[in-house]
């Protein structure tokens, strides 16, 4: 972490009063906050907080620390406030990844994006792996799931709604479940398992607002989006997926939904990015308007 980004780290652990609260409010995890803190204290060679398992004070080095850096920030940020205007404007050329969501959410409606900000020129990845922003050189990523990489920043932007689901043909020959009990009598998935860790996803049934998984067994098992629904079509077996996916062929009666009391958890969203405090204005900008078009689609 910089030398400017740990100043507002401590300035906001100082103000608020909290680890916990200074990492909620810059949206980073509680040991990053932490650790850069203590990487502070040891470049100042000098104690600036004092904890204790209820609160956090402030030393007398601490405070006047603190002191120096409200005054450094807030001239840094008279400084950058005389080119903000560039946001309105911003050119370049802006790299992302994003998985198969983007067919729906974001591709179709590309075009008033780029009328919007004709300056910058869009890399568009759709890949439903991995991607290593800062090795891969990529300004930002559209993910779904929980995130587990806390080496990068990120704002939630959409909560799906997801359903179980499975075709006519399937439910003729293996009965339709009423409880998420019933799947342990004949029922099949098409298991879909993590390209990284091949690791099969379990189902995940909500009872009373508590998540219990299920494990299933299958005849095939997937890692693309694409082929997840299309062996569910085939009647392989049960799948679980955010409904926008699914609309169509629920619509047309190729797919029924099952077990509509027992939904899985919401799918987050989240746009992330390598520095939290350093993006540029064509990132922001697309961030932005990310966040309105799900926002808008759902």
């Amino acid at each position: 972490m910089d030398r400017l980004q740990a100043m507002r780290v401590f300035t906001r652990v100082v103000e608020l009063g909290s680890f916990t609260k200074a990492a909620d409010d810059l949206n980073l995890p509680r040991a990053t906050v932490t650790y850069a803190i203590k990487e502070l204290e040891t470049r100042l060679a000098a104690r600036l907080l004092n904890r204790t398992t209820r609160q956090v004070n402030v030393t007398a080095d601490g405070e006047a620390y603190y002191r120096r850096c409200v005054r450094l920030l807030a001239d840094l940020e008279e400084t950058e406030s005389v080119f903000r205007h560039a946001t309105s404007n911003p050119k370049g050329k802006l790299r992302v990844t994003m998985g198969s969501q983007a067919q729906y959410f974001v591709l179709p409606y590309l075009s008033a994006f780029c009328e919007k900000y004709p300056g910058i020129d869009l890399e568009i990845d759709i890949a439903d792996r991995f991607v290593d922003l800062v090795r891969e050189g990529v300004d930002c990523a559209v993910r779904s799931g929980e995130l587990r990489d806390s080496s990068l920043y990120g704002r939630r932007i959409a909560k799906l709604e997801q359903i179980t689901c499975a075709s006519p043909a399937y439910l003729a020959q293996h009965g339709t479940p009423q409880h998420p009990d019933d799947l342990q009598h004949g029922h099949l998935a098409v298991n879909f398992f993590s390209s990284q860790t091949g690791r099969v996803m379990p189902f995940e049934f909500t009872f009373d607002g508590t998540v219990r998984e299920q494990t299933l067994p299958g005849k095939i098992a997937v890692n693309g989006v694409d082929a997840y629904k299309s062996a569910c079509l085939s009647g392989f077996g049960l799948v679980q997926m955010p409904r926008y996916g699914a609309e169509k062929e629920l619509a047309e009666g190729r797919l029924v939904e099952v077990l509509p009391g027992f939904r899985p958890p919401a799918m987050p969203v989240s746009v992330l990015y390598p520095h939290q405090l350093q993006l540029t204005p064509r990132v922001r900008v697309f961030v932005e308007w990310v966040a309105e078009r799900y926002a808008a689609a759902r």
